[in-house]
């Protein structure tokens, strides 16, 4: 997964430059009109796009307040059986962990990993295990807000080796977002992005 996102930024400079170096080799005479306006109105293009820009809170609500996996939570006093099971009726790999009768205080998150390595390779029962138990504390808990940028959350997420980092404002937990959202984001920002210089290059702007 990491060689697979190192790739996405390298790609994406790779190609950034090559739609550049085109325009050098289409015309050569016009470089310095070119990269003069590159620097004027270009700058000014990619400042109101903003290149790298998208941020957590554009994921969410590309995802939708319904979307599955955006807002799924689990208790503490919950047996880690009945979080598995719901993890995989909706299809997600991570659980949100919030206090009993408090939706919006976050107690930790369960994912498919502490099931295997908690409860698994332990030998343990899920039925009589509560999420409480083998959940990755509050406290422990790398987290973004709505305005963190989406390249700093796939860092974040790739430093730590997760998979999953919930969403939080000043009123508390808001939503969650995985890997696949994080890389499918940063994907269009890079493809648009080129959009954005091919239409320079031909004219568009």
């Amino acid at each position: 997964m990491q060689g697979g996102i190192q790739s996405i930024f390298l790609h994406g400079s790779v190609l950034k430059n090559a739609v550049l170096q085109h325009a050098r080799l289409v015309n050569p005479t016009v470089r310095p009109l070119l990269f003069a306006r590159h620097e004027s109105v270009q700058a000014a293009r990619m400042e109101e796009h903003g290149f790298e820009s998208t941020t957590i809170s554009d994921i969410l609500k590309t995802k939708g307040k319904s979307a599955d996996g955006s807002w799924l939570w689990c208790a503490t006093d919950d047996t880690v059986y009945d979080a598995v099971k719901s993890m995989t009726q909706h299809n997600v790999g991570a659980l949100v962990v919030v206090k009993p009768g408090e939706q919006k205080s976050i107690a930790g998150i369960i994912t498919e990993r502490d099931y295997l390595r908690k409860i698994i390779v332990q030998g343990r029962s899920s039925k009589s295990t509560k999420v409480g138990d083998i959940m990755t504390e509050e406290n422990k808990l790398i987290t973004v807000t709505p305005d963190t940028k989406v390249l700093k959350a796939m860092q974040l997420m790739t430093d730590n080796r997760i998979r999953h980092i919930p969403v939080i404002n000043d009123s508390g937990m808001i939503g969650m977002v995985s890997i696949g959202d994080v890389v499918r984001a940063v994907v269009n920002e890079h493809r648009e992005e080129l959009n954005r210089l091919n239409a320079f290059i031909q004219g568009g702007y």
